[in-house]
């Protein structure tokens, strides 16, 4: 019996060892992953070096005279906004989604100062190059608290301002979450697969539920954290999440000047540094059901649309809903 126990774990073994050899890698600006719109690339100078921004633009059939500009979050790229952006298109958006720099498609720099001021800057930059004067903003996750920035710097060119489940509706060092420093930062995404991707959104974002679509996208981001730049990928990562734990807009709710849609997910526990915090503090992090309450309190005349039970990413658990409540408020 103990024999068979063993050739089973064995057989097992080499199953798992195979198919992590056979998972894709992509290239390190995501070569090799098929976006679902044609990719162009936006190509402009920045802190002394050249580089490369990814980017979709999807011309409606019948324009209706609006633009929206998608802001993708940490562990996203632009393609993973691919239904919002059928959805928004259809109704007559112009719809640009961009991966940011360092994400996805878009340059790694070796050497970068990452701030949302500089990336709102570099959007701006690219709206510009595209002849677009005034757009609808509209960012998820990490992109929220970019597309808060950008509405903040960008005030009369910023029509609407939507954000999806923004994380930073909270100050997490403010209320106790310990700091990584960068190098322990790049020692955590260092070790990122599949596997670890996959358990983190099941249980953060998706409230412990998964659909098989979800897959796409965790082999998305798998295989460029496992392709030819994978240590590129890792350190920028890292910066990336300094950026986003020192960076709060949480204060600046207040000086929001455009009109304010909230889409938060109840049940959403995203908090960066809850993984490390001590208990007492864990349990203060990530509450999306005050949070978003909270949050509109903050931001003049704000709209608040919740999803109860639904976690990070609403508009990938429910894609249906969520953009027809998109588009319904847009043309409010």
């Amino acid at each position: 019996m103990a024999k068979t126990h063993l050739r089973f774990a064995l057989l097992a073994g080499s199953l798992l060892l195979s198919a992590q050899s056979q998972a894709a890698t992509y290239g390190e600006q995501l070569q090799g992953f098929t976006y679902p719109f044609p990719l162009e690339h936006f190509a402009f100078h920045s802190q002394q070096q050249a580089l490369s921004m990814g980017y979709m633009d999807v011309r409606p059939d019948k324009p209706n005279g609006h633009t929206a500009v998608l802001m993708h979050g940490k562990n996203f790229c632009a393609a993973t906004w691919e239904s919002t952006i059928r959805a928004l298109s259809d109704a007559g958006y112009r719809v640009i989604a961009p991966d940011q720099i360092v994400f996805c498609t878009s340059t790694k720099p070796a050497n970068y100062q990452y701030t949302f001021q500089q990336l709102a800057s570099n959007t701006n930059a690219l709206l510009q190059k595209l002849g677009v004067e005034k757009a609808v903003i509209i960012g998820h996750s990490t992109g929220g608290m970019l597309a808060t920035r950008y509405a903040l710097m960008y005030p009369e060119q910023t029509e609407k301002l939507v954000l999806v489940n923004p994380i930073g509706l909270e100050d997490w060092k403010a209320k106790g979450a310990p700091y990584r420093t960068v190098d322990q930062w790049y020692e955590r995404e260092l070790k990122l697969n599949a596997q670890s991707i996959k358990a983190y959104e099941q249980k953060t974002y998706y409230v412990g539920r998964w659909k098989p679509e979800y897959d796409k996208w965790v082999d998305m981001l798998a295989g460029l954290n496992a392709g030819p730049g994978h240590e590129k990928v890792a350190w920028n990562s890292a910066l990336i999440y300094d950026m986003i734990f020192t960076q709060p807009v949480y204060y600046e709710f207040n000086n929001l000047k455009v009109p304010t849609t909230l889409f938060i997910g109840t049940s959403d526990t995203t908090a960066i540094g809850s993984d490390i915090a001590p208990p007492e503090v864990k349990k203060r992090l990530g509450n999306y059901a005050v949070l978003g309450k909270e949050a509109a309190k903050r931001i003049p005349d704000a709209t608040l649309v919740e999803y109860a039970g639904m976690g990070h990413a609403p508009q990938m658990e429910a894609p249906s809903k969520f953009n027809a409540d998109l588009v319904r408020n847009l043309i409010q």
